[in-house]
């Protein structure tokens, strides 16, 4: 991720994200995953565009944990929905940015209502396991 600016371009990204959220009034969770493993950066709360800041904090590298990623995702957004109490419009989205290197072949979270995949994968040597993931999930992929 580190390479070819694709860390700067999610982070930028992943900031205009919780910045649209705040607009509209919604909450975020932001979850980071790497060498360093899983981590809670912003538990969910309404939308701050501040937030921004901790996604310019996050660093690149190290392996993929993309399965405990997932299964953390899948812990918050079902606390959401408890807390929501199945509320008439209420929908979780789950956005995943990442550039696919990982071995690992997890099943999409179950209680993530929409799910987008953002491909950060580097052009010149591609795997597309983003997109073998978009299929399999059913998740709208979107590349970078």
């Amino acid at each position: 991720m580190r390479r070819g600016g694709r860390l700067a371009r999610a982070k930028g990204y992943a900031a205009r994200l919780i910045e649209q959220a705040a607009q509209a009034g919604d909450r975020v969770a932001l979850i980071s995953f790497g060498g360093a493993g899983v981590e809670l950066l912003l538990p969910p709360s309404p939308a701050r565009a501040a937030a921004g800041v901790r996604v310019r904090q996050l660093g690149g590298g190290g392996g993929t944990p993309l399965a405990a990623s997932l299964r953390e995702a899948q812990r918050l957004l079902q606390r959401e929905q408890r807390r929501d109490g199945g509320r008439a419009g209420s929908h979780c989205w789950l956005w995943l940015l990442t550039d696919g290197r990982t071995l690992e072949q997890p099943a999409a979270p179950p209680a993530a209502g929409t799910l987008v995949i953002v491909d950060l994968e580097s052009a010149a040597r591609p795997l597309g396991r983003c997109a073998a993931w978009a299929r399999q999930w059913g998740a709208e992929l979107r590349s970078l």
